[in-house]
């Protein structure tokens, strides 16, 4: 059972924040987020942290400027994600406006797997001899690309790289790095997407551009926030932190999305999902327009996703976006085969059904298993058994890859390194976060890193950090429950490390009903209140109790017309049922 506590703030900067013109409700929701100060919800992109504060960016600049000047030819390569994706799409576009020869390739995750492998560098030399690039450019990966980049200096190739990841205790032998969580990076923040770097290394090479006179009345400087939308889409999509400078640079993209100035791939991709553009949150670019973007890496190629991305053309935009679409359904008909194959074999054994704390982690394998989906998997049972998680299918010749998802008290990404320091020669390749991350091991060894992984899951974790913690921002009275705060809600950059108010009461079920097929419509009144709400539960049928505690965010709803408000259940319990402190 979860156990639902309320987000603690200090007093002090409550009070500070009401004397500084704050309500009391946002005074105790900022508050509780780390903001001190009214200006650190100033979003000016003037105040954007600068672009000279990265490690080598402009050194990189130097090296872009000098291969646009030579018409050098640059190839980008991608990872097969969203935050991929439109890193590419991103310095695509800034690069052509800037007048290089570039393309882009991405590797097919199911023949070459993730990042600069000496299989795609020798796939780029050789392909095509006429686009043999003079420089690589990677996105989104590379950190840890060491032997990808050896072959790219075997074969007089530069290398370029601009990365997030967390590096591992080697860098790659490349020209040149850009990723602020390098050693020795003073840049900040250290939470920006990969499309986020790219983004400013772009900023940064148009600084030289300009130093070096190239704009002119012939050649107009361009308009570098023109490619916000890219940015904030790719930065949500990736659930990095929305620490201030991530919000500043997301808040403005969703603003470029809402006013028409999108790329024309984003408003086909709004399109196919039936969203309304002017009214898109984050939460629609991370949980509509991201899945269907991931949905080409995950089943077929992510050059799809780019391609809507870089398309100025309206019919051809909405034509991938069609089939993008169409791939997300399928990719969700599998994914719900998978979690229920995965939900079975946890139930064939006793220890997994309530989980006990001798029981630290989850590692599945099923040869039937898809490896596009396997990290979806390892999300879903992640939510329902709080344990660090990894999902394993098939891979090449006796391999199989996992994808994992882990929870608070445990670093996946150095957990696996610990994993690999003990047990030389059990992982064949690793990487990632703390959050998530990837590996490949041989199949016959799947028991041993089972044991492995488990053992340092112990190790790592206490019984403690096994029970679920929901947290929220507590009750909310008559008056502050209103239409009123939720779309101010709405007018809020939230995300990863900046969450979206929710709150936690206690109703009567006054009607119920459901919806659509699978979801439940409600209607709630507080125990201790004689007004009813609107509620809406998602992806259930079975009727609720007559008395719930429910976790619950704010929803500004509008149908036929009228706008009203409604509350999203997120988390909900028997009365009697729940833990709290």
């Amino acid at each position: 059972m979860p156990n639902i506590t309320t987000r603690v703030f200090p007093q002090a900067i409550f009070d500070w924040l009401v004397q500084q013109g704050c309500s009391p409700i946002l005074a105790r929701i900022y508050a509780a987020r780390g903001i001190e100060q009214p200006s650190q919800l100033e979003a000016a992109l003037s105040k954007l942290l600068p672009f000279e504060q990265l490690k080598n960016i402009a050194e990189m600049a130097v090296v872009l400027a000098d291969a646009i000047a030579d018409q050098k030819r640059l190839l980008i390569i991608a990872d097969y994600d969203s935050d991929g994706a439109t890193a590419c799409a991103l310095a695509i576009r800034a690069l052509r406006k800037f007048g290089a020869c570039v393309d882009y390739l991405v590797p097919n995750r199911f023949e070459y797997g993730y990042g600069l492998t000496p299989e795609i560098v020798n796939l780029a030399a050789t392909s095509n001899s006429e686009y043999r690039p003079d420089i690589i450019i990677t996105v989104d990966n590379g950190i840890s690309s060491i032997e990808g980049v050896e072959e790219a200096n075997r074969l007089g190739i530069r290398v370029l790289i601009t990365d997030h990841h967390l590096p591992g205790e080697h860098l790659p032998n490349a020209a040149v790095i850009v990723n602020p969580n390098q050693p020795s990076c003073p840049f900040s923040s250290k939470n920006l997407a990969g499309v986020g770097v790219i983004f400013y290394v772009m900023l940064a090479l148009r600084a030289e551009l300009r130093k070096r006179g190239v704009f002119n009345n012939c050649f107009k400087e361009p308009n570098l926030a023109s490619l916000l939308d890219l940015v904030a889409l790719g930065t949500v999509a990736d659930v990095v932190k929305l620490d201030w400078n991530n919000r500043v640079l997301v808040k403005h993209g969703l603003h470029r999305i809402r006013n028409g100035k999108a790329c024309t791939g984003i408003y086909a991709l709004l399109k196919v999902a039936k969203r309304d553009y002017q009214r898109i949150s984050t939460n629609e670019l991370g949980f509509v327009i991201g899945p269907r973007l991931n949905a080409a890496g995950r089943l077929d190629d992510m050059t799809l996703g780019i391609e809507c991305l870089i398309t100025d053309d309206e019919g051809r935009a909405f034509e991938i976006a069609s089939e993008l679409d169409r791939l997300n359904r399928q990719r969700r008909e599998i994914e719900a085969t998978m979690r229920d194959s995965a939900l079975d074999q946890l139930a064939l054994n006793i220890k997994f059904q309530q989980p006990a704390e001798s029981v630290y982690s989850i590692c599945l394998y099923d040869p039937n298993w898809h490896q596009g989906v396997i990290g979806l998997i390892a999300s879903r049972v992640k939510e329902k058994f709080h344990r660090p998680i990894i999902i394993f299918a098939p891979g090449n010749e006796g391999e199989i890859k996992g994808s994992g998802r882990s929870i608070a008290g445990i670093n996946l990404r150095d957990a696996l390194d610990l994993v690999s320091k003990r047990n030389p020669g059990l992982i064949k390749k690793f990487g990632g976060h703390a959050a998530a991350a990837g590996l490949t091991i041989m199949e016959h060894d799947f028991q041993r890193f089972q044991a492995a992984f488990e053992q340092i899951a112990q190790q790592l974790l206490t019984p403690a950090d096994l029970t679920q913690q929901i947290e929220t921002d507590g009750d909310l009275n008559e008056t502050e429950l209103s239409l009123a705060l939720a779309q101010s809600f709405a007018e809020v950059v939230w995300g990863h490390g900046f969450p979206e108010p929710s709150f936690n009461a206690r109703f009567y079920v006054e009607n119920q009903r459901i919806v659509g097929e699978k979801h439940l419509k409600l209607k709630l009144r507080k125990l201790i209140s004689n007004t009813s709400y609107d509620a809406i539960l998602f992806f259930q049928t079975e009727p609720l109790p007559e008395c719930i505690q429910a976790v619950f965010r704010l929803q500004a709803n509008e149908f036929n017309g009228n706008t009203t408000l409604q509350l999203l259940i997120e988390h909900w319990s028997d009365n009697n049922e729940i833990k709290n402190d």
